[in-house]
């Protein structure tokens, strides 16, 4: 704690008033971060296109966001409490409105429901580790495939 004061010009007591240890200076950073993610898939989202364009847009960002994601205790401990299980839902729902556009566009298949494509997405992507930029968006277009109806 006595670094963290330091290094951001905070007197301990003030920091302490704020957090009761550095673990808790960490959860109450991630959550930010978390939030901040959300916040750029909700813009990407957001721009213009199909509901099929959309999607593979907020695919390719969360697995750019998924990639950067590091592994260890530290990582374990942040990525458990109620702020990951609100930002998971978020981002499920995210998918799933947009799978859920895109079916009934034609765009997309409409013979699973899309609260389980969305599931597939995410979890697809999510395995995507720490691979190149190229290895991504290749993993997307797979993922996206099989998005497509089946005729």
């Amino acid at each position: 704690m006595s670094q963290i004061a330091e290094q951001t010009g905070i007197e301990r007591a003030t920091l302490y008033k704020y957090f009761s240890d550095v673990e808790a200076v960490l959860l109450a950073w991630h959550e930010r971060q978390v939030a901040e993610h959300l916040h750029h898939l909700a813009e990407v989202r957001d721009h213009a296109g199909t509901a099929q364009e959309r999607l593979e847009a907020v695919l390719k960002a969360y697995a750019a966001i998924a990639q950067q994601c590091h592994v260890g205790e530290l990582a374990t401990l942040l990525h458990q409490g109620e702020h990951i299980t609100h930002a998971e839902r978020h981002l499920a729902h995210m998918v799933e409105t947009l799978v859920a556009e895109g079916a009934a566009a034609g765009d997309l298949r409409g013979d699973v429901p899309p609260a389980e494509l969305a599931q597939y997405c995410l979890h697809a992507l999510t395995a995507a580790g720490p691979a190149s930029k190229a290895a991504v968006n290749r993993l997307v277009d797979v993922t996206l495939r099989g998005l497509r109806p089946v005729h």
